[in-house]
């Protein structure tokens, strides 16, 4: 059939495709013919494109678009969907249309789409009501709860249970620092079940690497049959003998997006492969909403993060400190009883400033927070109080360990080749007064300073007591 006169009255990219029963592999789906718009997308010159040949001939071979067209044939029904696709940082609206066909071995189809660089609200939202439901019920969930942890670990539950799956995740990813995380799961209560937190480890992370692969910049990877997994084993045969071993059978993984990047994934298993279709329309949705509220949460705590964390050090700022103090004497939050209170003061940073440069002044600064940060343990909060000064604060601490960290501090004090600082200290049993603890540890520090400035007088004591 002559499909130029059919094809020319689309103005959006439009071609006729076609599906061989009877093969497998890149024979089996085939572009017999498409409109310039098409074309002009796949080749550099019309008089480059052929037809009858394999789809992956212009594009990289997706499952998932096969997957469609086996739907839309197999079906013999319209199909309509709408995704955020990798490979071209933009949004895809896909339409696949079955035609009629004189060949019985050979099924017939119209392919179009469109594409956005930004989500399109209302298209998203053409969606079957079963789907919309279970979405709007995700993110009602999302907002009853204010503990973002708990609110995540409830949706997982409706999530897998909507699914039909075995197990549901979300995994948290950093691929500029080579991290991933579990952020939350549900699994069906079975003893062979165990929780991933236990069975996760370092090396998973290779693992996470080959999804993008897997997915081919296409928006999932799913694996829902006996070929599917075949495919997955060509570009992760570990993980695929450990899914057979743990009898996946089936699978779904969406990535999770915000700002055109990967923050992690969503993923289920062993789900009835009859439901794939409808699980994929439920997951890409979800995704969606998910990814904003993850990136927006990352973004909470970042903020959270640089607001009360001394940038250079790394250790909480002075800000952090008042709020701490602000908290006890207010009794929003006490510091626990017994206490120690510590402060540390860097000594001659003046004169390395004026001697070395402000960078060397720097480091010396991160050299004593750091090994402040060797020391810390449960219940230890360290800040930088000041330009030189850090102050740490050890709740539920014996009066014993408070002795041996006083003196771990002063040994650490005066070493060769290391910065110099000065410590002084105060412990509850003899005031239980947070503000007079302080106080105290803080002349007694000074006392300290006084003392090892009178020893060495070549350095210059720019943060002398008035």
């Amino acid at each position: 059939m002559d499909y130029k006169g059919f094809l020319s009255q689309f103005s959006r990219v439009a071609c006729v495709m076609s599906v061989n029963l009877k093969e497998e592999g890149d024979n089996r789906y085939l572009v017999e013919d498409a409109n310039d718009a098409y074309k002009r997308t796949v080749v550099k010159s019309l008089e480059d494109f052929e037809t009858h040949v394999p789809y992956t001939r212009y594009i990289p071979r997706a499952a998932n678009f096969e997957d469609l067209c086996n739907s839309c044939v197999m079906n013999d029904r319209p199909v309509h969907t709408y995704f955020d696709i990798e490979l071209y940082n933009a949004w895809m609206e896909v339409f696949l249309t079955p035609l009629s066909s004189d060949d019985p071995d050979k099924r017939m189809l119209l392919f179009s789409y469109e594409m956005n660089p930004k989500a399109e609200i209302d298209k998203l939202t053409d969606i079957s009501s079963e789907t919309a439901t279970n979405v709007i019920k995700t993110c009602l969930k999302l907002r009853e709860n204010n503990d973002f942890q708990n609110a995540m670990n409830s949706v997982i539950g409706d999530i897998r249970s909507q699914c039909g799956a075995k197990r549901c995740s979300i995994l948290l990813t950093d691929f500029e620092k080579r991290k991933y995380s579990l952020l939350c799961e549900d699994y069906e209560d079975d003893p062979k079940q165990m929780p991933l937190s236990e069975i996760l480890t370092e090396e998973f992370y290779q693992v996470i690497e080959t999804w993008p692969k897997l997915m081919n910049k296409s928006n999932c990877f799913i694996i829902s049959d006996e070929e599917d997994m075949d495919e997955a084993y060509k570009i992760a045969p570990e993980w695929t003998l450990t899914l057979k071993r743990d009898g996946i059978k089936t699978m779904v993984i969406f990535p999770l997006r915000s700002d055109n990047k990967t923050i992690g994934y969503i993923w289920a298993g062993n789900f009835d492969p009859k439901k794939t279709m409808q699980i994929k329309e439920t997951l890409s949705l979800t995704a969606f909403i998910l990814s904003a509220e993850i990136a927006n949460e990352q973004n909470i705590r970042k903020m959270k993060i640089m607001s009360s964390t001394d940038l250079l050090t790394g250790v909480l700022n002075r800000n952090s400190m008042n709020n701490r103090i602000s908290e006890d004497i207010s009794g929003v939050k006490t510091i626990a009883k017994p206490f120690g209170i510590f402060f540390i003061d860097v000594n001659g940073l003046k004169t390395i400033n004026d001697t070395k440069g402000h960078l060397a002044g720097d480091n010396l600064l991160k050299e004593v927070a750091s090994m402040l940060q060797k020391l810390q343990q449960k219940n230890m909060e360290i800040y930088r109080v000041g330009g030189d000064e850090f102050m740490i604060i050890s709740t539920e601490l014996s009066a014993k360990r408070f002795e041996e960290l006083n003196q771990q501090l002063i040994a650490s004090s005066e070493l060769p080749e290391r910065a110099h600082f000065a410590v002084g200290s105060c412990h509850s049993d003899e005031t239980d007064d947070i503000r007079k603890a302080m106080q105290r540890a803080d002349a007694r520090m000074y006392q300290h300073k006084a003392r090892y400035y009178a020893k060495h007088p070549e350095y210059e004591w720019h943060g002398r007591p008035i």
